[in-house]
């Protein structure tokens, strides 16, 4: 039995842990090469160990999305390895916590700089190779307070929204180009960047995770493996007439 992406290519970012891990082996699991990368190799190494537990290949290459020439090199490496690029899931994102006048310039300027801009980097130098095929899907990882905002999370909340923009933008020039560019708005999701990053930065640690959880109207966060296949259904074929969405995964929050 054909699986549904066997045959594709998919690249993405932050592939070593949370949602780009479980994105990477919901991918191979249907037949797809996929090639992820990240700034910490043993979590990349990590990552393909599960996959090769389970009869699967997953490629890896230690690349920081905030450097432009890791962008250029991580596309060319993946392009080469996989034979061209189908997919790209721009995964990888910083959250640091803080209310608008207390955030420092360096925050400020890291959280643009990785969710904002290595998002147009990856996508810059991976469209070129969608557009000679004729085809290509581009999933952006923003948030639900991309949509809603939220208080204490300033310079998050404003990457997200700009990246949001930009999957809109993004959209509207490749449309008739052959290349569905969507995102993905989970709610709070069981990864390390909420439990290992911003739940050990508040006051009390089981509080926050009580108040994260009364967010969401089904009363828990998200599994990484839901948000992924939000991603896969986006970019499956008999999902081609949505482009320019920005999709909740978010267990009612948006609702309310």
């Amino acid at each position: 039995m054909r699986k549904n992406f066997e045959g594709k290519s998919v690249l993405i970012t932050g592939g070593g842990t949370g949602i780009g891990k479980a994105t990477a082996l919901e991918f191979a699991r249907e037949g797809a090469a996929v090639f992820i990368t990240g700034r910490r190799e043993e979590k990349l190494a990590e990552a393909a160990r599960e996959a090769e537990a389970e009869g699967l290949g997953i490629l890896f290459a230690v690349s920081d999305i905030s450097r432009e020439e890791d962008c250029r090199s991580a596309v060319g490496l993946a392009v080469r390895a996989m034979g061209g690029l189908d997919i790209l899931f721009n995964n990888a994102g910083v959250l640091v916590p803080g209310v608008l006048h207390e955030t420092g310039t360096t925050a400020w300027e890291t959280t643009f700089r990785v969710n904002v801009r290595g998002t147009w980097l990856m996508s810059k130098f991976a469209i070129p190779h969608m557009l000679s095929r004729g085809r290509g899907w581009i999933v952006n990882n923003a948030s639900i307070v991309g949509l809603r905002g939220f208080a204490g999370l300033s310079a998050y909340t404003a990457s997200k929204g700009a990246v949001i923009q930009l999957t809109r933008s993004m959209a509207l020039e490749y449309a008739d180009r052959g290349i569905n560019v969507n995102a993905v708005c989970p709610g709070t999701t069981v990864t390390p960047l909420v439990t290992e990053g911003f739940m050990k930065r508040v006051p009390d640690p089981e509080e926050g995770m009580r108040f994260m959880k009364s967010l969401h109207p089904m009363g828990r966060l998200a599994l990484p493996e839901e948000v992924a296949r939000a991603v896969l259904f986006l970019c499956d074929e008999r999902s081609a007439f949505i482009t320019g969405a920005a999709l909740p995964v978010d267990g009612g929050w948006c609702a309310r």
